[in-house]
């Protein structure tokens, strides 16, 4: 009979995960909205959302609707396109090892 050899098993290090749209979203508003010097809510206010649920969505906890995204961006005088573009220009530009960098750790792409 003949001898089972084990082939060597180098340990495989998973590719660097990109980070999940919302948390990159959620980053992008509450940027914006600390630039305007607003507080969570006042901004929830003028979007016509609860102070808690715009810091769930800030904290990228919440998978927002596009209509409720859209009411976020009115609220902080951006249109859709011009938040949904800045938020895709942060993942193009930075490599997914460095956009995770918000102290969250790692993170999939969810479909």
């Amino acid at each position: 009979m003949a001898d089972i050899v084990p082939f060597p098993h180098a340990p495989r290090r998973p590719a660097d995960p990109e980070p999940l749209w919302r948390h990159l979203l959620g980053d992008q508003l509450r940027r914006r909205r600390h630039d305007r010097e607003e507080t969570l809510t006042e901004t929830a206010e003028k979007a016509g959302v609860s102070p808690q649920y715009l810091s769930e969505v800030e904290r990228g906890l919440k998978e927002p609707s596009s209509e409720m995204i859209a009411a976020i961006a009115g609220a902080l005088d951006a249109s859709l396109i011009e938040l949904t573009s800045s938020v895709a220009d942060e993942l193009r530009s930075a490599p997914a090892s460095a956009a995770v960098s918000s102290g969250r750790g790692a993170f999939a792409l969810a479909a």
